[in-house]
């Protein structure tokens, strides 16, 4: 847990600064709180009945402060009594600037912050910017709020972040539309051709031994496919040179405690699939149950004798099957445009990124950010350049420093 503490009360600032528009002056109350074990159960208690994305979560909100050690504090916006929108943010170092942004960093894709559904029907911009004045006033410290790859919309409403100045973010995030059924989905995506597949690659795993797909349901399971999820991302990132988002231990730390920790729920909201072919594990999935909504939030393949079978396709294949059979709608791959996400989908989300600096200096940041995003969507939009871009990265791999911007999940 974090060891810090700040608070702040906001009447006092919602009095002298809400616009007419805003709620009521007396019916305003703002809190900004480090994540201990108060703030956070206050944090749990509000998700139960609020709308939320999996990476906005209580329990990756706790599990990530309990690993980490992250500086993570709460905002919350309350009418009278009831909460009705919650910040969790983490507090980072970059270079000489401090950013508060979504608990998780790169981790945590397709966001929504925790809000009341009600209150979401007539979600008010200007008691929302109470929320970043009231963070501005507890913790002077910080120079800019980044709120990175928010959900347009969740289960049909509108984020209310939308309503500020925003652009888009880098990165598509692309589903699978699973209205009719399975069949229905492979009839729009070569159907015929991909149960040829599918069966060419059963009988290839049946020829080198047996195969299973495995749901992890154990602690003992959810260790050993992350232990084979964390091998397969390693080699995987230094042969393309690129940071390895997942090598940090205390990262790895938290995923373990994320998943483990599911498998008290009655229907855990993260849940891990592997492919084991020949006692081993060729392929790993890592998921989040958000509604109707089925989301692949990483994934990774064995690079051995049998990456030519494609078994991360496979598992893929048997996931979204049965996420059909399960009652979701939409099977999301999450952030990145792939040419495997490519072969299901037919739904292309663009997130999109607001950055409130509460300084001179975020306000710098800030600037540079907006200027990087529009690089990065530059780059990445035009195929030749992108093309380019991967080539000199491997080549540059034993050379220098690993690059950064690795949208693989």
């Amino acid at each position: 847990m974090v060891d810090a503490t700040a608070s702040f009360d906001g009447n006092r600032l919602a009095a002298s600064e809400a616009s007419p528009r805003a709620l009521p002056i007396d019916a305003i109350n703002l809190s900004v709180s480090a994540a201990d074990g108060a703030a956070l159960a206050a944090y749990a208690k509000f998700c139960r009945s609020a709308l939320f994305a999996p990476a906005q979560s209580a329990a990756w909100i706790l599990n990530w402060a309990a690993e980490t050690g992250a500086d993570v504090l709460v905002a919350t916006l309350s009418t009278g009594d009831r909460p009705v929108f919650a910040l969790a943010l983490e507090v980072t170092r970059r270079g000489p600037f401090r950013v508060a942004r979504f608990v998780g960093g790169r981790h945590a894709n397709g966001n929504f912050a925790a809000a009341d559904p009600h209150w979401l029907a007539n979600a008010d911009g200007e008691a929302i910017r109470s929320v970043l004045r009231a963070i501005a006033k507890a913790r002077p410290d910080i120079d800019l709020v980044a709120l990175e790859r928010l959900l347009p919309d969740l289960d049909g409403i509108a984020n209310p972040l939308a309503s500020f100045p925003h652009f888009p973010s880098p990165n598509l995030s692309l589903a699978a539309d699973l209205a009719g059924g399975f069949d229905a989905l492979l009839s729009r995506a070569s159907g015929k051709r991909r149960r040829k597949k599918h069966r060419s690659q059963m009988r290839k795993f049946e020829a080198v031994g047996s195969h299973r797909r495995i749901e992890a349901k154990t602690p003992e399971e959810v260790n050993r496919l992350l232990d084979a999820f964390f091998e397969m991302k390693e080699f995987r990132f230094r042969k393309i040179g690129v940071a390895n988002v997942f090598g940090e231990p205390e990262v790895r730390a938290f995923f373990r405690a994320l998943f483990i920790g599911a498998l008290a729920e009655e229907k855990p909201s993260f849940v891990l699939h592997g492919l084991e072919v020949a006692g081993k594990l060729r392929a790993v999935t890592g998921s989040s149950r958000s509604g109707k909504r089925l989301i692949c939030e990483f994934g990774a393949i064995a690079e051995d004798d049998l990456a030519h079978t494609s078994p991360g396709d496979f598992l893929f294949f048997d996931n979204i099957e049965e996420a059909c059979e399960t009652g979701f709608e939409i099977y999301d791959f999450s952030v990145g445009d792939e040419p495997y996400k490519r072969l299901w989908c037919d739904i292309e989300t663009q997130h999109f990124e607001v950055l409130f600096p509460l300084t001179l200096k975020g306000r710098a940041l800030a600037l540079e950010l907006r200027q990087g995003a529009r690089l990065k969507s530059f780059i990445k939009n035009s195929p030749t350049v992108w093309k380019l871009t991967k080539r000199l990265r491997r080549k540059t791999v034993g050379q220098a420093a690993p690059v950064t911007n690795e949208d693989d999940n």
